[in-house]
């Protein structure tokens, strides 16, 4: 049990922050499983679109540090080949 004030805080900072954290992570999820989705229907432009909107998103996650950088150049680097594919 945290005893002294700092310990106190950092227990309720962490628990406002993992609630923030988790809220962003699955809207991330959610961006990129409609990019998945729109890739998998073979709508170029509907997969362009949902693309573009899944970018600044995943961006915004490595930024506030819930995303590793490499795994969201590498989700983005996957879907993008794969909307390459699409012809």
């Amino acid at each position: 049990m945290a005893n002294t004030p700092q310990a106190k805080k950092r227990i309720r900072r962490n628990a406002a922050r993992t609630e923030v954290n988790g809220a962003r992570t699955g809207r991330i999820r959610t961006f990129v499983k409609k990019a998945e989705s729109a890739i998998e229907s073979g709508d170029k432009s509907a997969a362009e679109s949902a693309l573009k909107a899944m970018q600044p998103e995943l961006a915004r996650g490595v930024a506030k540090g819930v995303v590793h950088k490499n795994t969201a150049a590498r989700k983005f680097s996957r879907l993008t080949k794969r909307l390459a594919a699409i012809a």
